[in-house]
């Protein structure tokens, strides 16, 4: 692709010469300005991110001004600064609390009186300042530093303060500051938010040229709260409309309207509801209409060609505003924990940067049919777009608002070329994550903004064409940045899919749907031939109906027969080289990949998956075959030499113990029965595998694979059954070893049942639940901590080992917490769970429903029901459906033991007593997962330190564990260890042996005697 672009974007040697000569014209104008570059670039040179200052400070910045009470504002002010080394803005005094006021007070000085210093500043102050002086001032210059870059906090502040810059050339467009709604008042409220900026800019818009008009931007996050690709056509019909009477309204105020670019997955949806909203007849001949489009984002060309099409297939002309893109380091992180084929966007600036010229190249080329926009603060790019405008008048640049000042006083101001300013506007809370992203999308080393303006970086290297970095495409990819499938080097991570890609969710459900065919049975597979018990049908949870087939049980006089085969399975399997079990499990996770869709189905039906569940559920299936193969290779092979005397020969190594038992549970009937299947085989035993009762059809599946995969049939066999199986299997005197997952209480009676028998003493390697907390401070950010909850207390109806059971709110965050909370979980989707639009499917079967129900019965008597979902109706009533539920507790004591579900407890609390909040969750005995949400590094290393629990989640959802990078498992009544997809599960599963051989027993000491003298 880069080296398609290059070809696109070549110019002769006269057009690249006018373009340095531009550039270069710029790059000294904006060297030599006297009053500095202007906003952000000043702060950037200032505090860098590459420091530990500036990432101190951003931090700061980001969380201070959100936090209400005065402890945890000391608190985060002693946490940041003390991490800190401002050295070039202390005043001559060894206390934090001094340096800190010094610095506080050194921003306001830097920004706004250069002239001054912190410590002439200090001088008058520092008798008289104490906390509160500091906190006072550290505030201050958090909002004297959001002054520079957010136009006001009001519409009618930003108005105001923009009057005089349109004699200058420039016009503005509006931004109304704020995160995506997460609820429905939310998208309500930004709805009004946007409805009256447009009626307040508009009062001096009519008559102007369409580069002089004032606009507005919008983001279609915020005006529906579950704006997601998923939700398809619903969305579209629920979103256009909206979106449509906003712009009517700056239509008929004579303003721009321009949606901005939200991320890649979201691209197609927002095309879906730009086209539904251009076709309202009340926007029919009207030219203010316009997006944003990203350069980073591969797919930008298609999109520009998109456009064009639209535009022209109804006759009119849109506005396309082209931006490098603000999101690249996520948009990096999510491909590669989504398992993506490749990124959507370029990993390298340099390709970024010739794209854009590719897009603007385009966006020229497009005719009348598209007004160009070109936002940028880079002097180089600035040049490259007046050469491709060949003397044309019909188009724009852009900047933000407190970056560029410099560089468009000659752009605009000197040269006559107009310039919008896109102008954010909102209050303090909301600028200060805004400007977070300013500082990290322009604050890199690469960044065009973060070099210009130090002298001592050559103007020549900022001119270099992409093409010297690039070297003609053979390095269009940075080395760095490895590829979703490559991410874990040798091993190769799991394929997943993007449900924003419309092709990939049809593919997707068009292979499910072949394999909607005939009712699937389990049988046991007792030395590769089926077992003789009674069928039965298995109930589909998600209608109660038969659907998801039969299964036959192993019947308990055939446990005997088990275990005889498994002998000489042990025998022969454990024989074979290491190299050979570790194949078999890549095999496997290769047919896995392959067998996708079948088993998404069944997940499905059998257990009530979402397609987002069970996609993470195959992928971590595949994810443990292949690392447990790869720390086979290292454990089982020619083993260790030890250290030892000459003439002796002392190897450690690991071996097979023998039969071991697997016994999984219905909530990961696929990635955990899996698991430990793997990790027994490949160890080198021999494994009798017993699914959980309600969902055999998905372990028969595997099973099969496995087989096909090269494990021999009497290597491994399956069992299903209730608890009178997994009881006979424990109890026979031949098991080597145990490997469980479920209830706590289940994981006792096999214990007592090991330690019962005579004979050897064998492992149970024990995974069981949890009352599992979170706790939040005020320095969180709300929304962050609403997706973050929600999707750890109600992704898989609850139903997950890790979900999120109890939350600690500290107290004067509350209220506004826990009803964004509420407010986004009447926003989840009950539904068939092979609809992608579902965001919770049905819990497991009717026992799990009614000890569900029970529950939040109790809790309604004494506790407050704080939101209570409704469950689906008509075809789907029949499902075992519970709602999400969340229930605010007088004190964490209420909740007495886990509940598995979609139940989630909030208590309050003050900060003081975080001490004695911990003491709570550690009274539950469980350790398993713990979340923390906190901008106080001091307070995440205080919980760190009181739990010992083995699952920590700071700043994020506390679901999801990654094989080999969060290694899963907990402590206490949470389990035994050691880690599932960790470095020291496999030796759990194996002996340790030394050979110690006398190499010298045959005469002497051969190899000593070889020895040469020096």
């Amino acid at each position: 692709m880069v080296r398609q672009l290059l070809a696109d974007t070549r110019l002769n040697e006269s057009a690249q010469a006018r373009i340095a000569e531009t550039a270069g014209r710029y790059i000294e104008a904006i060297r030599n300005t006297r009053s500095g570059l202007g906003g952000v670039e000043d702060f950037l040179r200032e505090y860098g991110l590459s420091t530990r200052e500036g990432l101190a400070l951003m931090v700061l910045a980001e969380a201070l001004l959100r936090v209400p009470d005065a402890a945890t504002t000391d608190k985060l002010i002693e946490d940041k600064l003390a991490a800190a080394q401002f050295s070039d803005h202390q005043a001559k005094s060894d206390t934090w609390l001094v340096s800190a006021s010094s610095w506080a007070l050194g921003i306001t000085a830097r920004l706004l009186h250069p002239g001054d210093t912190p410590e002439t500043i200090m001088a008058s102050l520092v008798k008289r300042m104490g906390m509160p002086a500091l906190r006072t001032a550290t505030r201050q210059a958090m909002k004297i530093l959001g002054h520079q870059f957010v136009l006001g906090q009001t519409i009618s502040s930003a108005l105001d303060r923009a009057k005089g810059q349109e004699s200058k050339g420039y016009s503005y467009s509006y931004d109304m500051l704020g995160e995506g709604a997460r609820t429905a008042e939310d998208a309500e409220r930004y709805f009004a938010s946007y409805a009256d900026a447009i009626k307040a800019i508009g009062r001096k818009a009519k008559g102007k040229e369409l580069h002089q008009r004032p606009g507005i931007s919008v983001k279609l996050s915020a005006l529906h709260p579950r704006f997601e690709a998923v939700k398809g056509e619903g969305l579209v019909r629920e979103l256009a409309p909206r979106l449509a009477e906003l712009a009517a309204l700056a239509k008929a105020k004579d303003l721009n309207f321009t949606v901005d670019a939200e991320e890649a997955d979201r691209l197609e949806i927002s095309l879906d509801v730009l086209a539904a909203t251009l076709r309202d007849p009340a926007l029919a001949d009207w030219d203010g209409f316009g997006l944003a489009v990203q350069a980073y984002q591969k797919r930008s060309g298609a999109v520009i060609d998109w456009v064009r099409d639209l535009a022209a297939s109804g006759n009119r002309r849109i506005s396309l505003r082209l931006v490098k893109g603000a999101y690249w380091d996520t948009e990096i992180k999510r491909a590669q924990e989504r398992g993506l084929a490749d990124f959507p966007v370029f990993t390298r600036k340099a390709a970024t940067d010739l794209n854009y010229a590719a897009c603007a190249k385009r966006l020229f080329a497009a005719g009348r049919h598209i007004f160009p926009q070109f936002a940028t603060h880079n002097a180089v790019t600035v040049a490259q777009v007046l050469e491709l405008s060949a003397g044309s008048k019909e188009f724009e640049f852009q900047r933000l608002h407190g970056m560029g000042e410099s560089l468009y006083r000659a752009v605009t101001e000197k040269d006559g070329h107009p310039c919008r300013i896109y102008a954010p506007v909102g209050g303090h809370r909301d600028l200060l994550a805004y400007l977070v992203r300013r500082l990290l999308e322009n604050g890199a080393n690469s960044s065009f903004v973060a070099v210009v303006g130090d002298p001592a970086y050559p103007v020549s290297k900022l001119l270099e064409h992409p093409d010297m970095a690039l070297d003609g495409g053979d390095h269009a990819r940075h080395s760095a940045v490895p590829l979703p499938g490559a991410l874990y080097g040798a091993r190769r991570n799991s394929e997943g899919l993007e449900f924003g890609y419309q092709a990939e969710r049809d593919a997707l459900l068009s292979g499910m749907a072949k394999n909607d065919g005939p009712s699937p049975q389990a049988v046991p597979l007792i030395g590769g031939k089926p077992g003789r018990g009674v069928a039965h049908p298995v109930r589909s949870p998600v209608d109660g109906t038969t659907v998801a087939g039969t299964v036959t049980e192993a019947r308990e006089d055939e446990v005997e027969t088990a275990f005889n085969i498994a002998g000489q399975g042990f025998r022969d399997w454990s024989r074979r080289p290491v190299g050979d079990r570790a194949q078999a499990l890549e095999r496997a996770g290769d047919l896995i990949e392959e067998h996708r869709d079948r088993l998404m189905a069944l997940l499905a039906l059998e257990a009530g998956k979402t397609l987002p569940d069970g996609l993470a559920e195959i992928r971590e299936a595949v994810d443990f075959c292949r690392y447990y193969a790869a720390e086979a290779r290292g454990l089982f092979g020619a083993g260790t030499l030890m250290p030892g005397p000459t003439g002796e020969e002392n190897r450690f190594r690991y071996r097979g113990r023998g039969t071991f038992i697997c016994i999984s549970p219905w909530n990961f009937p696929l990635a955990i029965f899996t698991g430990q299947v793997v990790a027994a085989l490949v160890a080198g035993n021999a494994v009798i595998a017993k699914p959980a009762e309600q969902t055999p059809l998905i372990a028969f599946e595997m099973v099969k694979l496995l087989h096909e995969a090269g494990v021999p049939v009497n290597a491994l066999q399956l069992l299903p059954g209730d608890g009178r199986i997994g009881a006979a299997l424990v109890n026979d005197p031949r098991v080597a070893g145990v490997a469980f997952t479920g209830s706590t209480q289940t994981a006792w009676a096999i214990n007592r049942a090991l330690a019962a028998k005579d004979g050897a003493i064998v492992p149970l390697i024990a995974e069981t639940g949890g009352i599992n907390a979170m706790v939040v401070d005020a320095t969180a950010l709300p929304e962050q901590v609403t997706d973050d909850v929600v999707m750890s207390a109600f992704r898989s109806a609850g139903q997950r080992c890790s979900a999120l059971r109890l939350l600690f709110v500290q107290d004067e965050v509350a209220d506004k917490m826990i009803e964004m909370i509420a407010g986004a979980a009447r926003m989840l989707t009950l539904g068939d769970p092979r609809d992608p639009a579902t965001d919770i499917g049905p819990v497991i079967d009717a026992e799990a429903k009614a000890r569900l129900e029970a529950h939040i019965a109790t809790m309604g008597k004494t506790q407050k029901v704080v939101y209570a979902g409704a469950t689906p109706q008509g075809t789907l009533s029949g499902g075992t459906w519970v709602a999400p539920h969340v229930i605010e507790l007088d004190r964490a004591e209420a909740l007495e033991e886990e509940v598995f579900g979609p139940v989630l407890h909030v208590v309050r609390y003050q900060p003081a007593k975080l001490g004695a909040v911990l003491e709570t969750i550690a009274s539950t005995g469980f350790g398993l997962t713990l979340g923390v949400h906190s901008r106080i590094d001091t307070t995440v290393q205080q919980v760190v330190d009181r739990l010992p629990v083995g699952n920590v989640y700071v700043n994020r959802n506390t679901i999801g564990a990654v094989v080999g990078t969060q290694p899963f498992g907990g402590s206490g009544l949470s389990g035994t260890g050691p880690k599932a997809g960790g470095p020291g599960y496999l030796p759990r599963f194996a002996l340790e042996q030394v050979v110690s051989i006398n190499t010298a027993a045959a005469g002497g000491n051969a190899s000593l005697l070889a020895l040469s003298e020096e």
